[in-house]
C-alpha cells in the first residue's frame, strides 16, 4: 500500500508540473483537473485503510520526477501508471470500500488518459 499512494502522491506533482511546461490548454486543464482530483482520493485511501488496518509509514515512489521535453509524454507517463495501478491494486486490500476508492483512481487516469488524447 505505501508504494501505491507514494507512487499517486508523487503522479500528482509530476501532474502539476506537466501542468505548468505544457503549450496546450487542453492538456493544461486535463492535468489541472488530475492534480486537483488526485489529492481527495489519496486521502479517502490511506484515511480508510488505517480506520482498519494500521497507521501507513515508508512511503515509496516509482520513477522519478521528470521535465516536460514533449508534448506526447503526458500520455504516455499516465498510460505507464494507469498499467502500474491495474496491477499493483491486486496486491492491495481487498475490502470492497477500498476496490471502490481504486476503482475512482483508475475512472480518473482514465478520464485524464482521454482528455490529454482527444481534446485539443
Amino acid at each position: 500500500m505505501n508504494e501505491y499512494i507514494g507512487t499517486l502522491m508523487q503522479s500528482r506533482n509530476q501532474a502539476h508540473i506537466f501542468h505548468l511546461q505544457t503549450s496546450s490548454y487542453s492538456k493544461h486543464m486535463a492535468l489541472n483537473g488530475y492534480y486537483d482530483g488526485i489529492i481527495g482520493l489519496i486521502d479517502s485511501i490511506v484515511e480508510s485503510y488505517q480506520g482498519k488496518y494500521d497507521i501507513l509509514k515508508g512511503y515509496k515512489m516509482v520513477g522519478a520526477i521528470k521535465d516536460l521535453e514533449n508534448e506526447e509524454d503526458t500520455i504516455a507517463y499516465f498510460e505507464q501508471l494507469a498499467k502500474y495501478c491495474e496491477l499493483k491494486r491486486t496486491k492491495l486490500p481487498q475490502d470492497g470500500y477500498l476496490m471502490n476508492l481504486y476503482d475512482s483512481v483508475d475512472e480518473l487516469l482514465r478520464s485524464t488518459i482521454y482528455k490529454l488524447k482527444r481534446l485539443n
